[in-house]
């Protein structure tokens, strides 16, 4: 069976639970008496690097081991190698990934359904999507990549597809597995889980115990100004402890509850404010004195309850009920006002209001606590049924989920005032709320169908994904009162079909391709205050794909999005902090992935391991607009503008060398120049977000040495060449990525 995740209703037998995504159950049902039956897994979404053969369309499966080759966990690098996959980095660590599908909008990944073991994971997937979280790819044991003709299951954002983060799953029998590293500007990374599964005359019980934590001094600092001694707090600590249980009861029929809770603390000293044109090329690791009092923390709780059962050996049926709490508080320059200037961004093309931000030159700078709390819960319901109609075979997957979100803001503003000598002569703390105080809530019902129909090689896979979502919003005064002063709600109604197939040319080579309608649903109240219209797009695909017994997999596909009504994201950037329409575009390209090890068929105890991903993107707007989204990023776009942050060319490429003992690999990943608006300047001319994002090759090196069965000395180098180059212009101006850095560490597992 192939794996899905979402929605329907059960009989009354079962209880109503929630569910996200699974895999094929054994071809008969077999006792729990039976001590060598596997463990009754939830569902997924691909299953395994293996099973990207059986999708009808593109995708890819990032296995624990690619995600263990990258020290600090960051998804944007990990991600880098798979083709369809655009990325922009920010901070350097990946802690605010960017990830574009296919040339949606990657701001705060809000295009992408983000998911962590089929259950949605954005704090408010619905009300805000770019909530400055996302799951932790350093504790993963996978990540699944899916793009093209397979969105019907998957929502709400279905343009560009689904990233599903697998957590440590609970192993079967007994496993302790510990990773630490230690690297510049010490950076610390530990991974540490001990999990069993136990037969009683009650049936399995099972449990995983883990922790994951990270801290690094940062590899920027904070220049000094007049009065102000400068600082080198630019990190961050990260700590997520998680736990799950198991039960599967000792009973004829298959069935497994499983429960999961997980924590995250995050404190970073990070800004939002960039550099000068100057000094991003000088002195890259600065920052300016006025984002000294910059500072984000976050905390993140999170919880699933699922029940799986396998009735027959062929009904599959899965139920989710899930919880998640997201809180947090990004204290960061957000204005600078003086003379000459009115923003951060146009301050940095000002000398005196670069002299501001540097901190010896007058202004009053505003300090924004973005203070702000989520909530996301729910129920999921999903199964498959395989059945014949005579020689015709069919897998229906069927599924459906009442899903509701909420974002309370209740910010502030603080001022500080700044002299022509640089001293800060005068704090001003606002009031709570001044920065903003309203409330967003969405309530979501989505059913999905889709059937597999098998004939010999051939099958067609026909789908419809249905949902109503009812919107509401709420505008406080600026202050603390809680004074009501506006509020509406609006109900959204639409269909998502889709078609995919997939043609057995033989046992190896397969063809697939599809259509499918792509829908990026905007906030309540942009919808119901600013009448933003969904975003709107017809995508197709065809590819090939090859997986040969000498070890050769290769998978090539044509892409094509008709975009319409585009959506500019209201991730926090602009002025006007609102979502728009900015009209049409279209993104068109080619994705190629190899993999290959020339050793495996010879016998040799070496090997050889070799990949090659590459990724020719055409990404245009397909009319004029006069402004862009709440991030301004798609302002004076005209009709054949290329789209900001998405690449010509992206590449990737990996050779390794391996022996029962030890191992070495060197990555190179490449991504070609792209533009900060829809203006497409080379330069910028009004504010610091125009202008040109460097090309950028970087190449890391690791290597491994195995000291017994359990115990293995790991360490590298990323960013061997030290290629520094301003790889975003967002939030507020131009910023590098991180330059050379050296690792060593040792795991255990045993």
């Amino acid at each position: 069976m192939k794996r899905f995740q979402s929605l329907f209703t059960v009989p009354s037998t079962l209880v109503l639970l929630a569910l996200p995504s699974w895999g094929q159950g054994s071809e008969e049902p077999l006792l729990l008496e039976d001590p060598n039956q596997p463990l009754l897994s939830t569902m997924t979404v691909i299953g395994s690097k293996d099973e990207v053969v059986a999708l009808e369309g593109s995708g890819y499966f990032v296995d624990s081991e690619e995600i263990r080759a990258r020290p600090d966990g960051n998804v944007n690098r990990i991600l880098s190698r798979v083709p369809g996959v655009y990325v922009r980095e920010e901070d350097g660590y990946g802690n605010f990934p960017n990830i574009s599908l296919r040339g949606a909008d990657g701001t705060r990944s809000e295009k992408a359904t983000i998911m962590e073991d089929g259950i949605l994971s954005a704090p408010a997937t619905y009300s805000a999507p770019g909530a400055y979280y996302s799951p932790r790819a350093g504790r993963m044991s996978g990540i699944e990549v899916l793009k093209g003709s397979s969105q019907v299951k998957y929502g709400p954002h279905t343009t560009g597809g689904v990233i599903n983060y697998l957590s440590t799953p609970i192993p079967d029998e007994s496993r302790v597995y510990g990773r630490y590293t230690f690297g510049t500007d010490n950076t610390h990374l530990g991974h540490f889980y001990h999990g069993n599964t136990v037969d009683t005359d009650a049936g399995r019980f099972g449990y995983l115990f883990e922790i994951f934590a990270q801290s690094t001094d940062g590899f920027r600092g904070i220049q000094p100004g007049t009065g102000y001694g400068g600082s080198d707090e630019t990190g961050f600590t990260l700590m997520e402890p998680m736990v799950k249980l198991s039960w599967e009861p000792n009973t004829a029929v298959r069935q497994r509850f499983e429960f999961k809770y997980g924590y995250t603390d995050f404190d970073a000293d990070e800004s939002y404010t960039g550099l000068s044109e100057s000094d991003v090329r000088r002195h890259p690791d600065w920052r300016y004195a006025a984002t000294r009092f910059d500072n984000m923390k976050t905390e993140h709780h999170r919880t699933y309850l699922k029940y799986v059962i396998e009735p027959t050996d062929q009904v599959r049926l899965e139920a989710s009920a899930y919880y998640n709490e997201f809180s947090r508080n990004w204290y960061k320059l957000d204005g600078a006002t003086g003379d000459t200037f009115g923003n951060v961004r146009s301050a940095l093309l000002d000398p005196a209001g670069l002299a501001f931000l540097q901190g010896r030159g007058a202004g009053t700078g505003r300090v924004r606590a973005n203070s702000r709390d989520y909530k996301l819960y729910g129920i999921q319901l999903a199964g498959d049924y395989e059945f014949s109609t005579g020689s015709v075979e069919h897998q229906l997957h069927f599924g459906g989920r009442i899903h509701q979100d909420e974002i309370r803001r209740y910010q502030r503003d603080d001022q500080f005032v700044q002299d022509d000598t640089g001293q800060v002569v005068d704090f001003i703390r606002g009031e709570e709320g001044s920065g903003g105080n309203r409330a967003q809530e969405t309530t979501a019902i989505a059913l999905w169908l889709q059937d597999t129909i098998s004939l010999g090689a051939f099958s067609i896979t026909p789908g419809i994904r249905y949902e109503t979502i009812d919107q509401r919003y709420v505008d406080y005064a600026s202050d603390s009162s809680h004074t009501r002063t506006g509020g509406e709600s609006e109900t959204l109604d639409y269909f998502v079909p889709g078609v995919s197939f997939q043609w057995d040319l033989s046992e190896s080579d397969q063809l697939f391709g599809g259509v499918f309608r792509g829908i990026s649903v905007p906030g309540p109240r942009s919808v119901v205050r600013s009448g933003v219209d969904l975003e709107e797009s017809i995508g197709y695909e065809l590819g090939y794909r090859t997986d040969r017994d000498n070890g050769l997999f290769g998978e090539f596909v044509w892409f094509y999005t008709d975009f319409d009504n585009l959506i500019g994201t209201d991730a926090g950037f602009g002025q006007n902090n609102a979502e728009t329409n900015a009209g049409e575009a279209k993104v068109w390209g080619f994705e190629g992935a190899l993999r290959y090890d020339p050793l495996m068929a010879s016998g040799s105890d070496w090997s050889l391991p070799l990949y090659l991903s590459a990724t020719w993107t055409s990404a245009e707007f397909a009319s004029d607009l006069a402004a862009g989204g709440g991030d301004d990023i798609y302002a004076g776009a005209r009709d054949g503008s290329e789209i900001p942050y998405i690449p010509e060319w992206q590449l990737a490429a990996g050779i390794g060398l391996e022996t029962e003992r030890w191992g070495l690999q060197l990555d190179v990943t490449y991504q070609s120049e792209t533009f900060g608006t829809g203006l497409n300047l080379d330069e910028p001319r009004d504010h610091a977000r125009q202008g040109k994002i460097d090309d950028l090759l970087l190449v890391d090196l690791s290597a491994s040495y195995q000291l017994n069965d359990q115990w293995k000395l790991i360490g590298g180098v990323t960013n061997l060449t030290d290629e520094r180059e301003v790889i975003s212009r967002l939030a507020r101006g131009p910023r590098t990525n991180q330059g050379r850095a050296f690792w060593i560490g040792a795991e255990v597992d045993y």
